[in-house]
């Protein structure tokens, strides 16, 4: 567990996933957006755990990042219309129920973690030490602390910046995280 931690916790650093729970949490909610992506590493860990060695070993890296890259595009489109709403009702609509947060936090963190460099380390990791109880705590724990930190930094984005801007920002890099899948589908 202490030899999986911190090399699951640079790895999801500089993450997409990062990013997104940190712009989730700049919409308010900050508990919400946490929980929704917890769960959402919990259930990645698992898999990773258990069945991630062989699926990665099924799945073409190439369908899985063209995969990928569709998703980011295609919030990035959704990024941009949203931020072209009035201010006051981007605020209204950002004040979301906690079910919906937490919801939106799951499946955007559980998207974005398919074959996610962290999911394919922890599965790696499994298969290395053979101790999967001990590898998925330290990866799961891992990814709790990286979101955590991503919300507590969120909440304060919005005393800087206003929301259609946040939208704009995460648009942008849903776009370059969609043209890096592509470069490592055909890579």
């Amino acid at each position: 567990m202490l030899a999986v931690f911190p090399i699951i916790f640079i790895g999801e650093l500089p993450d997409k996933t990062m990013f997104s729970s940190l712009v989730l949490s700049s919409r308010g909610k900050p508990l919400s957006v946490w929980l929704g992506a917890a769960a959402a590493f919990s259930v990645h860990v698992a898999i990773a755990v258990t069945i991630g060695v062989g699926l990665f070993a099924i799945l073409p890296k190439t369908v899985l990042e063209v995969f990928v890259a569709i998703l980011f595009f295609a919030g990035a489109v959704f990024a941009i219309r949203e931020s072209n709403k009035d201010e006051t009702e981007l605020i209204e609509a950002e004040t979301a129920t906690h079910g919906r947060t937490l919801t939106t936090a799951f499946l955007v963190t559980f998207i974005a973690e398919w074959g996610d460099l962290t999911q394919i380390l922890t599965a790696n990791l499994a298969a290395h030490y053979h101790s999967p109880f001990s590898v998925a705590l330290g990866a799961v724990l891992a990814l709790w602390t990286v979101a955590a930190i991503a919300v507590l930094s969120g909440q304060g984005l919005l005393r800087v910046l206003s929301v259609s801007t946040l939208r704009r920002v995460m648009a942008v890099v849903l776009v370059i995280l969609g043209c890096v899948s592509l470069f490592e589908a055909f890579r």
